[in-house]
């Protein structure tokens, strides 16, 4: 089962190295309201703690910001579903421009966000490495709902579009639904509160 979590400004190097020495396999580092300077600093450090473990598997990618992903040597990018996103071969193309070392990196990975079947198309036709599915379950605050989800039937006809490209469920996952998700056919599960 893959294991992805979502972290923000607000993630401390303990955080992180709690997170890669449980094997955690991917860390979305989104804070989309830093500057690229800080958030690459923060991307810095982020790498630099997973770096303090041992034998981590743990992969960063960096939440739309490309520039920021090629100026740190993050291991991928995550995009959004908008089309005026760059595309997954954009982004390998641009890591392989990049100066020796960096152009030694592995190919970078590059997850989509994904709403609808017709997103999971066009990211499986984009050959996205990931697909982050959801929200599945509902998103209650207060008791308040912020968001309905959309339910193990869409994930499993999610699986079903995607055609071989991992799909991640996201949205009110939890360690009691996370089992129903994997029964649905997802890969693995993506995270904010899970992993916090």
């Amino acid at each position: 089962m893959l294991r992805y979590a979502i972290v923000d400004d607000t993630c401390t190097p303990a955080q992180t190295q709690r997170l890669a020495a449980t094997g955690i396999d991917y860390i979305q580092l989104r804070a989309k309201h830093l500057p690229a300077g800080q958030l690459a600093s923060l991307a810095r450090r982020i790498l630099a703690d997973i770096a303090a473990v041992p034998s981590a598997p743990t992969k960063l990618l960096i939440n739309t910001r490309a520039d920021v992903a090629l100026a740190t040597a993050a291991h991928g990018v995550h995009l959004t579903s908008s089309p005026n996103e760059l595309t997954p071969a954009q982004i390998r193309t641009l890591y392989r421009a990049l100066p020796t070392p960096y152009s030694l990196l592995p190919t970078p990975c590059t997850s989509l966000s994904c709403h609808t079947l017709a997103d999971v198309h066009r990211a499986h036709t984009l050959a996205a490495d990931l697909i982050l599915f959801g929200p599945i379950f509902e998103k209650r605050i207060a008791g308040e709902l912020i968001q309905p989800g959309i339910g193990l039937q869409a994930l499993e006809a999610a699986v079903r579009a995607a055609q071989g490209t991992p799909v991640l469920a996201l949205g009110g996952i939890t360690e009691r639904n996370t089992h129903a998700c994997l029964e649905a056919g997802a890969a693995g599960i993506a995270a904010i509160r899970l992993f916090a």
